[in-house]
This record gives C-alpha cells, sequence and structure tokens, in this order.
C-alpha cells in the first residue's frame, strides 16, 4: 500500500486561526515503510493518525491510498490504540478473530489465531477473559488482532506507552518480527526517542501550536536495533538535538 498525506490541516474553530492542530502536513509512505511520528504530547500525534485511519476528517487536505481519496474506515487499515480495547465478554482466542469473522474472513481463521498466540507468547492462556490479563497480556491480545487480518497499512497510537520497559522491549521486538515477514507499511506516533530509533526506516519531527512537520530523516541501522551500540546512539543524540532544536523555536 502506498498512502499520501497531501497538505493536511485540521482545525476544530476554522474562524480561530491560532486553534488550528495541524497545517501543511504532508507525508508519503510505501509498501513496507515503518514511519514514526515523534513529537510533544499535545502536538496533534493522535489527532493526526486518526486522519489516516478515516475515523475523523481533515480540515482541508487528501488521504491518498494507491493513488485514490478515501473517505472514512477501511479494513486494509488497521489502528492500535493507547489503552487495550478488548471485549470483555470474549476470551483471548475470540477477541483475537473478531474483526476477521465480522467481515467474514473465515479462511484458515483458527490456523491464523493459533499462531500469533505462539507469536506473541500467550500459549495456554486462549481461553482467559480480559478481565484475568495484565495490561501487557492485554496489550499482546490488541496487537494479534489488529495484525491478524493481514492489513495493508497499520496505524500505532502510541500503544505500548504505559508499560514497564521490559513488556515494552519485547513487545517492540514482537512487532518488528511481524513486521518484516509480513511486509505491511506501518505509522507510529510517540514521544519516546528510543522508540522511534528502535522501530522506525523514517521519522517525522511534529512541531506544535499547530502541529507541522519540521524534520524528516531516514534512519539506515538494521534490525534489530542495539540501544547499546554506537551507530545507535549517535542516531539517537543526533535526534535529541534536533528535538530541542524544534522545542527552543516555540
Amino acid at each position: 500500500m502506498h498512502i499520501q498525506l497531501k497538505n493536511i490541516h485540521k482545525t476544530y474553530n476554522p474562524q480561530d486561526k491560532d486553534a488550528a492542530i495541524l497545517d501543511e502536513i504532508d507525508i508519503s509512505a510505501g509498501k513496507g515503510d515503518f514511519i514514526i511520528v515523534l513529537g510533544q504530547s499535545g502536538c496533534g500525534k493522535s489527532t493526526l493518525l486518526n486522519i489516516v485511519a478515516g475515523l475523523i476528517p481533515p480540515t482541508s487536505g487528501q488521504v491518498l491510498v494507491n493513488g485514490e481519496e478515501r473517505i472514512g474506515p477501511d479494513p486494509s487499515r488497521s489502528m492500535l490504540f493507547q489503552q487495550p480495547c478488548l471485549l470483555p465478554w470474549l476470551n483471548v482466542q475470540e477477541n483475537i478473530a473478531f474483526g476477521c469473522k465480522l467481515r467474514g474472513e473465515k479462511d484458515e481463521l483458527d490456523y491464523r489465531v493459533t499462531q500469533f498466540i505462539e507469536i506473541i507468547g500467550l500459549s495456554g492462556c486462549e481461553k482467559m477473559y480480559p478481565s484475568e490479563l495484565s495490561v501487557g497480556m492485554a496489550c499482546r491480545v490488541s496487537l494479534a488482532r489488529a495484525l491478524i487480518g493481514r492489513p495493508d497499512l497499520i496505524l500505532l497510537d502510541e500503544p505500548f506507552a504505559s508499560l514497564d520497559t521490559f513488556t515494552r522491549t519485547r513487545l517492540q521486538e514482537e512487532l518488528i518480527n511481524i513486521w518484516l515477514s509480513e511486509n505491511f507499511t506501518a505509522i507510529l506516533v510517540t514521544h519516546d526517542i528510543d522508540e522511534a530509533v528502535i522501530l522506525g526506516t523514517r521519522i517525522v519531527l511534529l512541531g506544535d501550536h499547530p502541529g507541522t512537520i519540521q524534520s524528516s530523516f531516514n534512519v539506515d541501522l538494521p534490525y534489530p536495533r542495539d540501544i547499546t551500540d554506537e551507530s545507535f546512539f549517535k542516531t539517537r543524540t543526533w535526534l535529541l538535538r534536533e528535538f530541542k532544536r524544534i522545542i527552543r523555536k516555540k
């Protein structure tokens, strides 16, 4: 899937120029790209992701998918939210399969569910309900549910922000392994610089008030990425300096 954001502008009050949330956003992502949108809390990252997902419309500008404008949600675009939104009356197995069953996509579904449960490390927990899961386990289930339908594009709204370091690291590794295997396009928003460098093929730095693109660059580091490696440290240091430069411009 090729997705292109063309001059996206978003405001909830067209009469007030200072109320703009996003302005002049241009991003292009091709098949297999992992785009990171990095910025402070409140800079419009989640709003941007909701526009790409078709959950809210831009005030102006276009979201093009394979060259055609798309309005509204679509099964080819899957979204993972900040908090795991599992259905409490369904067990792990049923939650993962829910979207596919709703769309009538039942070919090899049982096999795929079993496969993903093994990948996310929850074998033996298939019949557990959300109330019996830790936050980390629930996040794994949400990740599997978002990916099992083989989406062309997955959108991730800081899905690991509330997790401890060890759980977050494991889920980041699982996400990268699945992404490398399935070759889908991914857009993740975060305010975590380490996460941006660990995951992204390209990082887009967003300023705020309104959210505008301040910088964009490719991350040419092999996967899996080692945070103790010198090249990782150099990339992180450069990114941190760029981030501070943007903040000082406010």
